[in-house]
């Protein structure tokens, strides 16, 4: 299940949130409401109270919108592309792989947490001349706390641990120093667990002590980042085992394709004995793909409807999906698979023709097959020497390639 909700689009770039950033958009919107400001300043109404509450709530999650544009603008302009953002509890901007140099790792990392600093000091400097101009109370304490907020996240980001803006800020010094970005991703992604596991601890002390809010929020922050460490130190460790490994290399070739104008009804009815979760990659009529499709996608979003719909209406659109190129190294890759909405990554030649396919299940094969086989090489030039020793066909088995549903080719 995705859990993301699309929200829109900022600076170019499609933004969402996750389920966490709602459930606190929500916890801080009652505890402003039903805690801190009728503490502050009572005598008002419930509703009074609450519409403050939600106004600086949604002031937070602009503000963290604002963190995370800062990472994206930063990264663009140093040539890495954003596939978007996605606001959530500890990150937010979707990087299309890592900055080519400890340089540009430390711009992209530093910017966020200089973005929040710099709204902390301006919601600062307002709370202060709205007082100066006695203006309502619940506006000084609302924009007051939007000011402590903003520097609690700059502060809280710049903690040396992976996934932290300051875990990257730390793996970028390391980098520099030693020239070996495995060396400092390991590094950050070890702190990131030892420093996941001091906040859940406390959290868990905290609610043993009765602080019920503050031990739950602690120990769930604790708990993502001890998650989010282990799956970056994971990537490290295949970073490492696939060196040298090109797109090229995993993906299958020549994939399936079934025209934009095509009927759902023709779609699911040459769908017949295949797996409902396949994709078929969508063409138009000049033969360069909008989008993927697949059987259980095309008949929830006809369900009700005549089947006559054209396919062209109801894909996952190519502005959606992750795409590659044949050459690019599989590792960067890997993040915007596991991202991506239909687990694949469709990879384009340099005319923007389609190439071919990359799914879970292709990589899964590969590193299967190199896992049983010994010595594994782990430079780019031994994979080069072993890469005709992958048994033929390999990538031809299992998810994806079958064919064309129905020999619907395009």
């Amino acid at each position: 299940m995705d859990a993301r909700v699309s929200l829109g689009r900022v600076a170019g770039l499609r933004f969402g949130a996750h389920w966490s950033v709602l459930a606190v958009f929500v916890l801080i919107a009652a505890g402003l409401a039903q805690g801190r400001l009728p503490v502050a300043h009572s005598g008002h109404t419930a509703w009074v109270y609450w519409g403050v509450g939600l106004a600086t709530a949604v002031l937070f999650l602009a503000s963290l919108l604002a963190h995370e544009v800062g990472h994206a603008v930063v990264a663009r302009r140093n040539g890495v592309p954003v596939d978007g953002i996605t606001l959530w509890l500890l990150d937010g901007a979707r990087l299309r792989g890592e900055g080519p140099s400890p340089g540009v790792e430390l711009r992209i990392a530093g910017a966020g947490p200089l973005v929040s600093l710099f709204l902390g000091a301006l919601f600062g400097a307002l709370a202060g001349l709205f007082a100066l101009f006695d203006a309502a109370g619940l506006l000084v304490e609302a924009v007051a706390w939007l000011a402590g907020i903003n520097v609690l996240l700059a502060l809280f980001n710049a903690l040396p641990a992976a996934p932290l803006d300051g875990g990257r800020l730390l793996r970028a010094a390391v980098w520099r120093r030693s020239g070996d970005p495995l060396r400092a991703t390991v590094l950050a992604t070890a702190v990131g667990r030892v420093m996941g596991w001091l906040l859940a601890g406390s959290g868990l002390y905290l609610l043993f002590l009765g602080a019920s809010f503050s031990g739950i929020l602690l120990a769930v922050v604790g708990w993502f980042l001890i998650a989010t460490a282990t799956a970056g130190g994971g990537r490290a460790g295949m970073g490492e085992f696939l060196s040298g490994v090109s797109v090229r290399d995993v993906m299958t070739p020549i994939p399936p394709t079934v025209p934009a104008g095509a009927s759902v009804r023709d779609f699911l009815g040459g769908c017949a004995g295949h797996d409902p979760h396949e994709a078929v990659l969508v063409v138009g009529d000049d033969g360069r793909p909008i989008g993927l499709i697949t059987a259980q996608r095309a008949a929830r979003a006809v369900s009700g409807e005549e089947h006559t719909t054209k396919l062209g209406s109801v894909v996952v659109p190519l502005r959606d999906l992750p795409t590659a190129t044949p050459d690019c190294p599989l590792v960067r890759l890997l993040p915007r698979l596991d991202a991506s909405p239909v687990r694949r990554v469709v990879v384009l030649s340099a005319d923007g023709a389609p190439a071919g396919i990359v799914t879970s299940s292709d990589v899964s094969r590969l590193t299967t097959w190199l896992s049983s086989t010994s010595p594994w090489p782990r430079s780019a030039g031994s994979w080069q020497s072993r890469k005709k020793e992958v048994p033929a066909g390999y990538a031809e088995e299992g998810e994806g390639d079958e064919g064309a549903p129905g020999g619907m080719t395009g």
